[in-house]
């Protein structure tokens, strides 16, 4: 079941001159889920979005597991891990606690009051359930609110920050995939629309409600990859500076949905019924 998303003015055709009212060209980016063979969307910038002026290194929070042997039940004891002594300090980002995970996948928690610096996984989708609190989700899509009980789905390769609103502060459970993130197919038709049976359907998904317009200038962008290594946990990550923001859109976006096997839009959108997410990873 196809869907279509339209933000900001955009040209009538694909691929042509979009220009803005002093008859600038805006710079066209497509993003695909797997390059030009599937969904995409279509991103309309005021500068180059790929210009990289340099890149680093930076340390991605921990990443190894123990083994659970032998296996016997476990408390975690989650709000210990974030006293309100370092919410000023971390981020839902950087400040990732990893808990659980396998070669598949990995949930980790954060409790943060400070706004996260622009991240890009490239690995896996990522979704991210909000305990309590309130953000602004700013991504290349627009600007999505976050609140108590979403679930937030942040595509492959967003570029995204997380920016904490409100007094109180914003506690997150995030589920990391190696791939993408979809409904199971017993709760699709054959069509990709929600069926009787889901426990949810397209009422409950929401997205952006208009553009994210950023012009900045030598912009860090912490972008998470699979390392050289055939290891199925990235252990490595870049840190690259943009000439402009990444973040910010000029004009609008573009989504379509899979057309048979789920109703995932490549946008960012989130879930308001307080109810386990079905969603479930599958590998790459």
């Amino acid at each position: 079941m196809a869907f279509y998303r339209q933000l900001g003015v955009i040209p009538p055709k694909r691929h042509t001159q979009h220009r803005d009212d002093n008859g600038n060209l805006y710079y066209e980016e497509l993003m695909g889920e797997e390059g030009f063979s599937s969904d995409s969307a279509l991103l309309y910038h005021k500068y180059i979005p790929s210009a990289i002026v340099e890149a680093s290194e930076w340390t991605v929070p921990e990443q190894s597991t123990t083994p659970n042997h032998p296996l016997k039940p476990r408390h975690l004891k989650l709000h210990d891990l974030f006293p309100e002594s370092v919410w000023n300090d971390t981020d839902v980002v950087t400040g990732r606690r990893m808990i659980l995970g396998n070669p598949d996948v990995r949930i980790s928690y954060a409790v943060s009051k400070k706004p996260s610096p622009l991240y890009r996984n490239v690995v896996g989708d990522e979704m991210v359930y909000v305990e309590s609190g309130t953000a602004n989700v700013e991504t290349v899509f627009g600007t999505l609110e976050a609140k108590p009980g979403d679930y937030v789905l942040l595509p492959m390769a967003t570029t995204h920050r997380w920016v904490p609103t409100g007094d109180e502060p914003l506690r997150a459970y995030t589920i990391e995939a190696n791939s993408h993130i979809v409904p199971p197919k017993r709760y699709l038709s054959k069509f990709g629309q929600f069926l009787e049976n889901a426990p949810f359907c397209e009422r409950d998904l929401h997205g952006p409600t208009e553009p994210l317009i950023v012009e900045e200038e030598n912009v860090e962008v912490l972008v998470k990859h699979r390392t050289s290594h055939a290891s199925s946990v990235p252990a490595t990550s870049c840190r690259t500076t943009r000439s402009t923001s990444s973040a910010g859109t000029a004009a609008c976006t573009r989504t379509r949905s899979r057309s048979t096997t789920t109703s995932r839009s490549p946008v960012a959108c989130t879930s308001r019924r307080r109810r386990t997410s079905r969603s479930r990873a599958t590998t790459s």
